[in-house]
């Protein structure tokens, strides 16, 4: 069983790259630290994307929090996949005050050959996500948009507009386009006529390939720019199973050799827990956000001149 800390009050006592401690108030640019929203896996269903303005008012009103993150799934995996949907989504995301950035999740396109989702193509799904949601290359959504790299700067990775990277308080922050269903594995089964493996098997490889480059171009800035820490968001834990495989090495290999905090942020699962010194590494944290759920957010504060960097408190939504 994995050593799973579930409240933050556990964290406190044994985190190497990740301390629970109260945000510190600081604004972009000045002070010695920087907070930032996380969330995941929502709103799902009518009901959280009635309550989600709550959610949003909320955040905003943090005087704190910079930013936005939002570990992927736009929605649950049993409601429509189609361009209403998820353009309806992108609206409410883009009340949010301060810059906004999503990694894609499962449910927002490999599973959309689900019956329940529609029956939709998944690759031709991940097209309109990429439409919808990443509109404008290097640019974030948000009231407040922020610039951000992008690979689709890439020659080689063109397509991968979602995958970004900025610094801020000299740390540096990427997404990584990860997701559940074994990283886009598992067969479009429920697709009409059936699963297609040889389209199917093509988008992971490229996919992945996209993602183990901007692993390693993230930690060359890193340590390039003698940065405090490193912050990775992907939609799904990459555990030591198929799909994941190259990819979890690869984040372990590079964060054992950068020798700083490193955090690794998902969601996917539903359950906030964190867990310091993920897969032997001690200086790798994995920080899993809140999901199904519009009632309940972290607060991520990053102090780069702290022995931790990254530390993090739980905020409930006050009831309507």
């Amino acid at each position: 069983m994995r050593n799973v800390l579930l409240t933050t009050a556990m964290v406190a006592a044994s985190l190497t790259a990740g301390v629970v401690a109260p945000g510190v108030a600081s604004a972009a640019g000045q002070g010695p630290s920087f907070t930032f929203a996380l969330l995941g896996d929502t709103p799902y269903g009518q009901a959280q994307e009635a309550a989600f303005p709550r959610l949003v008012a909320d955040v905003n009103a943090d005087d704190d929090v910079r930013l936005v993150m939002h570990a992927g799934d736009v929605k649950s995996g049993s409601t429509s996949c189609d361009d209403a949907h998820l353009t309806a989504t992108k609206g409410l995301y883009e009340t949010f005050e301060d810059p906004f950035v999503l990694t894609p999740g499962d449910n927002d396109w490999t599973d959309c050959h689900r019956t329940a989702a529609g029956g939709f193509l998944p690759t031709e799904r991940l097209e309109a996500m990429r439409r919808i949601f990443y509109p404008v290359p290097g640019r974030t959504l948000g009231v407040h948009e922020m610039k951000v790299e992008t690979q689709a700067r890439d020659r080689d990775h063109g397509d991968y507009v979602e995958n970004v990277r900025f610094t801020e308080k000299r740390v540096v922050f990427a997404t990584v386009h990860v997701v559940g269903s074994s990283n886009g594995l598992a067969p479009w089964d429920q697709l009409p006529g059936g699963d297609r493996p040889e389209l199917r098997l093509a988008e992971y490889e490229a996919r992945k390939a996209a993602a183990l480059d901007w692993i390693d171009q993230t930690f060359d800035a890193a340590e390039r720019e003698h940065a405090p820490g490193v912050l990775l968001l992907l939609q799904a834990e990459p555990t030591a199973s198929d799909g994941f495989t190259e990819i979890r090495e690869r984040i372990l290999e590079r964060s054992r050799a950068y020798g700083k905090p490193v955090l690794l942020v998902h969601g996917d699962e539903h359950v906030q827990e964190a867990e310091p010194h993920y897969a032997g590494v001690p200086n790798l944290t994995r920080l899993e956000t809140f999901g199904d759920t519009a009632s309940q957010w972290l607060s991520v504060t990053v102090k780069p001149k702290s022995p931790e960097v990254f530390s993090w408190v739980q905020r409930i939504v006050p009831a309507a």
